[in-house]
This record gives structure tokens, sequence and C-alpha cells, in this order.
């Protein structure tokens, strides 16, 4: 049976972050291990927060993918809230096999229900392969122009 069958998409629970963790590492393989604990602070937060779903994707009870979902609200479009996606990764050795376009199409799906009236994601790589799975799930790199600012460091 392929893995597209046997995935199940959830919203991450407490005992998950390890599992997350895990695959943010293949993701940002260079961030810093944190020590204190500050890592399971802001994910017990986006936990409780109403507007905020990390969702994982689970094989055979393994979680090898996951999105973070953020809905904003707005003002404009009729107080239409908008989502942003963030840190989409799927494991290594999964990758190829459908489960990345299972997790996004899920999470699009929550952006839809919770009324966002479109969803943005950014992607650092340059890879065409992650480009092409970004407009195979339904984005476009053509409507919108991103910025990205940082904040300076100050001596």
């Amino acid at each position: 049976m392929n893995d597209v069958l046997r995935g199940a998409v959830r919203a991450a629970r407490a005992d998950d972050f390890d599992a997350i963790i895990g695959l943010y590492r293949q993701l940002q393989p260079n961030d810093p291990v944190l020590s204190y604990g500050e890592d399971r602070v802001v994910f017990a937060s986006i936990l409780s927060a109403p507007w905020l779903t990390l969702f994982v994707l689970e094989v055979d009870g393994v979680v090898v993918a996951t999105t973070y979902l953020n809905v904003v609200l707005n003002m404009t479009r009729s107080a239409s809230p908008y989502a942003v996606i963030e840190n989409v990764v799927v494991d290594e050795g999964h990758r190829g096999t459908g489960l990345g376009k299972l997790i996004m199409a899920a999470t699009l799906d929550a952006a839809w229900a919770a009324g966002c009236y479109k969803a943005m994601l950014l992607t650092g790589s340059k890879s065409p392969s992650t480009h092409a799975f970004y407009r195979a799930c339904g984005f476009s790199p053509d409507e919108k122009t991103a910025y990205l600012a940082r904040p300076t460091i100050r001596s």
C-alpha cells in the first residue's frame, strides 16, 4: 500500500514536540538547539492559540510531515481572514510519495473552512522541484511579489 493511502493528517498534540523538532532540523539544520526550553514554550503557545494550527501527518503512527497554518484576522475583503502557511516539511525518507500534497491539501482545506480568502507561503528554496511542488498544490508565483525585512544588528 502506498504512503498516501496510509497517511493521516491531524492537528499536532503536546506529545508531537520531538517529532516536529526532528522535521524542523531537516528544514533548518543550522538552527541552534535551544537548551532552556524556549521552543517548548512557543510550541505550547501555538497549540493553545485559536488562529494557529500545527498539522502533522502520520504514517504507521510515525509523524513524517508537518505544516504550520496561521489564520490572520483582516478588516478588508469583507473582514475575511487570510492564511500564511509556514514550515512545510516532509521527512527526507518520504519525499516524492505524495504525502506533501496530502498534508498541504488538508492545510488549505482548514484555511478555507476558517473563511480565508487566500493562502500565502514563502520559500527560500531555489530548487525547481520545490517550486513545482507548490505549483502542483495550487500556489501561483505570479500573483504577488514578496518582500522580506529582517532586523538590523546594532553594535
